[in-house]
């Protein structure tokens, strides 16, 4: 789930502008059950790199006051009945976790501009079955697809020279699609001007720049993956590691951010 507001782009990213944007996306990524409403209680905050070295080194001091918010908006949303519509029963705002985590990174895949903020955020350390969590920025971006940019990608899911090694058939915002694997080595991702993938997703932003990678062995023509993604990867239903190369079956269905799935196909003719 993914919401923009409508504030200005600012020249300095403030602590102030990050604790409004946690308490922001409290409010729009609430749970509510039968006799209490959960809110996201772990948050990973986003900042343009230079942004993220201007705050660094004050980092664990901004964290203890925007905790100390989110306790005070949530004990003020329970004392006022907060944001539950006219005349409907009273329920208890909580979170599903001993205490608030924050976290302060920088944005490694460009796309959060100087002065704005990204976060993503969880009701729990553990995820929740159906509820993928919410993300919020804080200005709205420009879409950086252009019908030029799909042409060219698009040419590498034609069959170029030598053998086909695998299949992998995806929907994306451009449509049904299927990429034919004839290299050892597929980078896969939203890539971008700046960083080439071989194959190229056209969709959300939760799916990385570069989400993972497979490699074939030339030896013995077995593949393997690597998760490589901000938001996570999974491989027949299960979550996988980062950063850890495992052994990929012959037909295999990959879930990238569970926003888009790749069904993998080795291919024997």
């Amino acid at each position: 789930m993914a919401q923009s507001g409508t504030v200005q782009p600012q020249s300095r990213i403030s602590g102030q502008i990050i604790i409004n944007e946690l308490i922001r996306n409290m409010e729009l990524g609430r749970l509510e059950l039968g006799y209490s409403i959960l809110v996201p209680c772990i948050f990973s905050v986003y900042l343009h790199p230079d942004d993220y070295v201007r705050v660094a080194s004050v980092q664990d001091l901004m964290k203890e006051d925007a905790k100390r918010a989110l306790t005070a908006c949530l004990a003020k949303w329970n004392a006022t009945g907060g944001l539950l519509r006219r005349n409907a029963p009273r329920k208890t705002y909580r979170i599903a976790s001993n205490g608030w985590w924050i976290g302060l990174f920088a944005d490694s895949e460009s796309t959060v501009p100087p002065g704005d903020v990204e976060i993503h955020s969880e009701l729990n350390d553990i995820a929740q079955p159906g509820y993928r969590g919410t993300k919020t920025t804080l200005i709205d971006r420009a879409p950086s697809v252009t019908s030029a940019r799909v042409a060219r990608d698009r040419e590498n899911t034609r069959l170029r020279t030598g053998p086909v090694f695998a299949e992998i058939r995806y929907q994306d915002d451009s449509g049904p699609q299927t990429f034919l694997v004839t290299q050892n080595e597929v980078s896969i991702g939203r890539g971008g001007e700046d960083l080439w993938v071989d194959l190229a997703l056209y969709t959300t932003e939760e799916i990385s720049r570069e989400h993972l990678r497979l490699r074939r062995d030339p030896g013995n023509g077995e593949f393997k993956i690597m998760d490589l993604s901000r938001n996570g990867t999974w491989l027949n239903g299960r979550r996988m590691a980062g950063n850890v190369e495992v052994p990929l079956p012959e037909r295999a269905e990959i879930s990238l951010a569970e926003v888009v799935s790749l069904c993998f196909e080795v291919r024997h003719d």
